[in-house]
């Protein structure tokens, strides 16, 4: 009896022979994610190495796990890494409900163009760099002529430094992000209900539902698969927590509040060039991703019985 590796190889070269120019077609994406994504991955050892940009990958000593060592015992480091974790959790908490709420009210529009037009104008931000919308909200929120402090004036109520009050810095940071992104998202969700089957509102109707009924017992189920697929998806970034947004909007008075594990990269690396302390920095980020996204697709198989492999 032939092993099933074997059986497994052969059906593959029967399908590569049968649909050739199928497989053809895969070749440039296979290129290019070893060009682009698998090459660079050699790039890790700089972490193992006391890398110099003069002698290259070949001539930089091997140090171990030095880089990885001095990275636990950096008190820095562990503040940057709090402040990662608290604003990529408040992000999550906030922000991750938003789209599909707002998917859910442009559902029940019925009045196309207004839902057009709603649609147009939420999905315009995500456009903008965040270069042009740390500007606006700056403009926006500042203590010197912003139009928000001026409504609080004429309310009697005193002007808030906002991007210098670490007590309200990542309220903007919230904030800005949800007013850019919150639209953009609400695609995936639009998208998720036309695969519900519409005899199932017909039915629901017949049987004297209410709006909210079918919401909560049909609309909902419907798109649960999607939501359980964004949520994990955005467990494996968590560690992200907007660094372009922050390296925009922050300033040396609230790092003890936005300092995240990104700006902190680009500070080290590209401020102090140490290269080598940073791509350690950037492997302990991916492995705690990649950790998170596998805890997370597991626990919801296990309670959920869904999951995204």
């Amino acid at each position: 009896m032939r092993p099933a590796r074997s059986r497994a190889g052969q059906r593959l070269g029967a399908d590569m022979r049968r649909d050739w120019d199928l497989y053809l077609l895969l070749v440039p994406g296979i290129l290019f994610l070893l060009v682009f994504k698998y090459a660079p991955m050699y790039g890790i050892s700089i972490a193992f190495k006391d890398f110099n940009i003069f002698e290259g990958y070949a001539g930089s000593p091997w140090v171990g796990g030095k880089h990885f060592a001095n990275l636990f015992q950096s008190p820095d480091f562990a503040r940057v890494f709090c402040n990662t974790v608290i604003i990529s959790v408040l992000k999550i908490a906030i922000l991750f409900p938003l789209p599909i709420l707002v998917a859910l009210l442009l559902n029940e529009l019925r009045h196309m163009l207004f839902k057009r037009t709603v649609q147009t104008v939420i999905y315009v931000p995500h456009f903008l760099s965040w270069v042009i919308v740390g500007g606006l909200f700056i403009d926006l929120l500042s203590t010197n002529g912003g139009l928000f402090n001026k409504a609080l004036g004429l309310l009697g109520i005193e002007p808030i430094a906002f991007f210098l009050d670490s007590s309200v810095f990542r309220g903007v940071l919230i904030a800005s992000a949800g007013w850019k992104e919150t639209g953009w998202s609400t695609i995936v969700y639009l998208a998720a209900f036309a695969t519900i089957d519409p005899g199932l509102y017909e039915a629901s109707k017949i049987d004297g539902a209410s709006r909210l009924r079918q919401l909560w017992h049909i609309t909902l189920p419907g798109i649960a698969p999607i939501i359980l697929l964004m949520f994990i998806l955005r467990l494996g970034n968590i560690l992200e927590a907007g660094t372009e947004q922050i390296l925009v909007m922050y300033n040396p008075t609230v790092y003890n509040v936005s300092d995240v594990i990104g700006s902190y990269v680009y500070r080290m690396g590209l401020g102090n060039q140490d290269y080598s302390f940073t791509t350690a920095v950037g492997v302990f980020e991916s492995l705690i991703s990649l950790t998170l996204v596998i805890g997370g697709n597991a626990l919801s198989r296990k309670y959920l019985q869904r999951g995204i492999w």
